[in-house]
């Protein structure tokens, strides 16, 4: 029987080396499979025949240890190396490669499977599917607004490559930049009149030399200033008057030409050296309209002598306030663009002006409350301290109407000039200030595909617009190596798998997606090739283990001759 022992473990041996070399090679002809995880076995002894039992130490004796002789081996385990394998890259879009334990979801005869291997395409009926068996990926498909539902329900991936979106109207324009603080400002601040009244001049009467300026108000409002100036001191006669004396006159009225509600008007006599024919009046402080206006009417550069009388005003020194302007493309409900600009004015310290100007294809609303321009107030540091649409400090944002003329519904628009450091400011940096987003779009058609490493497939349309279409869902079990693989990179859950964990890859599973790319094999040929030799040499000497005892036995029986 001893004999016919170590025949039987030799054959066992041979026979499990056989299994291993089979693992072996299965794992070398999947070298190039896509998301192929490669095997390994792993044996054990089997059963161990008792010779002599072990023996407690005693007094005066010591103790003695147990005899067995094996019975052979066993295969221990033949488990998957679930590894993460390197990825090659395809370009092509639904390739989808998987960083993570994760594994894709799909759907075959109602049967849920899964897969590590994301070669996938899209079907006849928009479907994306497993182009070797149509096996259909599961994940969420968004509603008509991009919004992927909660929850991990799955179903099947469908896209319908014809999807058209509508046309949206702009609701809301975002706008970003900054306005340089040491720009020219629009107020006016000072007017100055220069030049010179002749002493003998024949006396001129009131609106002889009448002339009319634009002014600005602190608010960036525009007025009119009308002045003339009038010789007070003619005789009556045609003969020139010795030592005329001049008075100039003033009013300020709306930008129409219009008096104002509190008319603000007046004149201020204009007195001279007798010696060096200079100026001797102050400046003329003139204020009104609740201190929106508020600049200095200042007659020092004037003077009074026998020259030719040559008046000249000059509006805040001559300078030119610089406009800055921002130019947006918004959509009307019938999808057509309208050409939209806002223009910023500095109009006074920590204060601009803006202005939408009436695009030529539709007309702006003027009347309150949806009036097209307003000021901005900034803080100290820089960011928006107020808005006022027209005279009114907004609470919200400034909302805008615009009526097409193209047959288009009218428009509402809000004007987000951002808060903090997110929107406009005024600093020392150069003036830019550009729309950073509008959120209306012409209508469109689907035009391409891309896929995130959220699994998320967005779809690219005509018009330059994007929206999620749907989202890959991935599954992590507590044990992968109880699923049981059917083939075609197939797995099914099977006993001690436990539970598929569904969720979103890079959020409620740590498992992220590569598009465009395909998950290698992680079957190491250098490892597998040494395992080859091992597996031989093991069956080599098993082999000699049954010849020997073959052997051995052929003596036994020669005994009897």
């Amino acid at each position: 029987m001893a004999l016919l022992n170590s025949l039987f473990s030799g054959v066992s041996g041979l026979r499990n080396h056989q299994a291993m070399m089979d693992v072996i090679g299965n794992n070398i002809a999947n070298v190039n499979t896509i998301g192929y995880k490669g095997s390994r076995i792993t044996f054990s002894d089997t059963f161990n025949q008792l010779i002599k039992s072990g023996t407690n130490p005693e007094e005066g004796a010591g103790g003695t240890n147990s005899m067995q002789v094996g019975l052979g081996m066993k295969i221990n385990s033949i488990d998957r190396n679930w590894n993460q394998g390197t990825f090659e890259r395809t370009g092509i879009t639904t390739d989808l490669a998987l960083q993570g334990p994760g594994l894709f979801v799909l759907k075959s005869n109602g049967t849920q499977l899964y897969s590590r291997a994301g070669a996938f395409i899209f079907d006849a009926e928009g479907k994306l599917v497993n182009p070797q068996n149509g096996a259909v990926v599961q994940g969420k498909v968004a509603n008509g607004l991009g919004e992927i539902p909660a929850g991990n329900s799955v179903q099947d991936i469908v896209i319908d490559k014809n999807l058209r979106l509508p046309a949206t109207a702009t609701t809301n324009i975002a706008w970003g930049g900054n306005l340089e603080s040491s720009s020219p400002t629009l107020k006016t601040d000072i007017i100055e009149m220069s030049g010179n009244f002749k002493s003998d001049d024949i006396a001129n009467p009131t609106g002889t030399d009448q002339k009319t300026y634009t002014i600005y108000g602190s608010d960036g409002t525009e007025y009119q200033v009308v002045l003339d100036y009038e010789n007070t001191a003619f005789d009556g006669t045609t003969s020139p008057a010795t030592n005329s004396v001049y008075t100039v006159n003033y009013q300020v009225l709306d930008s129409d030409g219009n008096a104002l509600s509190t008319p603000i008007s007046g004149s201020q006599v204009l007195t001279f050296d007798t010696t060096t024919s200079k100026n001797l009046t102050s400046a003329l402080n003139i204020n009104g309209e609740s201190g929106n206006i508020d600049f200095d009417l200042n007659f020092n550069a004037l003077s009074r002598n026998t020259s030719p009388s040559d008046i000249n005003t000059i509006i805040d020194k001559g300078e030119s306030p610089e406009e800055i302007t921002g130019t947006v493309t918004v959509y009307d409900t019938l999808g057509n663009p309208h050409a939209l600009t806002v223009k910023y004015s500095h109009v006074d310290n920590n204060s601009w002006s803006w202005e939408v100007q009436n695009p030529s294809t539709g007309e702006l609303q003027t009347a309150s409350p949806n009036e097209p321009s307003g000021v901005i107030k900034f803080k100290k540091d820089g960011t928006i301290d107020s808005i006022k649409q027209g005279s009114t400090l907004v609470a919200g944002l400034p909302v805008i109407s615009f009526q097409p003329t193209n047959g288009a519904d009218t428009m509402a628009m809000e004007l987000d000039f951002g808060s903090g450091t997110n929107g406009i400011t005024q600093t020392a940096l150069g003036s830019q200030v550009a729309a950073l987003s509008q959120d209306g779009s012409a209508a469109s058609s689907l035009a391409n595909l891309n896929i995130d490493q959220y699994g998320n497939i967005v779809g690219i349309f005509s018009n330059g617009t994007s929206q999620t279409l749907a989202q890959v869902m991935v599954a992590t079990f507590t044990n992968l190596n109880g699923l049981m693989s059917i083939g075609d990179n197939m797995y099914q859950v099977a006993a001690n798998a436990g539970d598929p964990r569904i969720g979103e890859p890079g959020e409620s599973s740590s498992t992220t997606i590569q598009s465009g790319a395909l998950e290698q094999s992680n079957v190491d040929l250098s490892e597998e090739f040494t395992k080859m030799i091992v597996s031989q040499r093991g069956f080599q000497a098993n082999a000699r283990v049954v010849t020997t005892a073959d052997a051995l036995l052929q003596e036994i029986t020669n005994l009897i001759r």
